[in-house]
């Protein structure tokens, strides 16, 4: 069984929506950053982390690559051309969607007050808005890379999702109707529930 901490109002929803998808049985560990239990296995304290046996593995992304290679679904295999462009839509979405909805949260909220910049916001909403027009010119399929449902499409569904709440409004019809596709999902819907 895997042990999963974080939250659901966190990166965690993405590891706990793939467990979700797998069928996979887990126990959910609510623990916040740097709290106690969760510094005791994996001292910087972020979340989501997985407990696998006595091993720890960090970051969502590869927690749900790993879970996605080890049940042999929700990923396309390894060395193939399909694989690579998954990981390509992957990184752009780290990059050009996570990374900059992070920085508005460092901004708001993360950093110490002194350090935060409020007025970088609307620059990165605006850049918000140009990559989720560029990433959307990109998919050509049903799901976010190819014609199946994988740990991409929670990767993009959780970060259009989390723009809606830190208000990183988009105006890509495409982006908006494919995010309520994924959220129509089963999966996604037990793990909302938990929360």
């Amino acid at each position: 069984m895997y042990e999963v901490f974080g939250s659901v109002a966190s990166r965690a929803f993405r590891v706990l929506w793939a467990l979700e998808e797998l069928g996979a049985s887990y126990t959910l560990t609510h623990a916040k950053p740097h709290d106690p239990v969760l510094t005791a296995i994996y001292p910087a304290g972020k979340v989501p982390a997985l407990r696998v046996g006595e091993d720890v593995i960090t970051d969502s992304t590869a927690i749900m690559t790993y879970l996605a290679d080890k049940h042999g679904t929700l990923i396309a295999p390894a060395g193939t051309i399909a694989r690579a462009q998954q990981d390509a839509i992957i990184h752009a979405v780290n990059d050009e969607l996570d990374g900059v909805l992070w920085a508005g949260a460092r901004h708001s909220f993360i950093l110490p007050e002194e350090q935060r910049v409020p007025a970088v916001k609307p620059s990165l909403k605006w850049e918000f808005n140009r990559n989720v027009n560029r990433l959307a010119d990109r998919i050509t399929t049903p799901f976010a890379a190819g014609d199946e449902f994988t740990i991409a499409d929670i990767l993009l569904t959780h970060c259009l999702n989390w723009a809606v709440g830190a208000k990183f409004e988009h105006d890509n019809e495409q982006m908006h109707a494919y995010a309520k596709t994924m959220r129509d999902r089963d999966a996604f819907k037990r793990v909302r529930a938990l929360g």
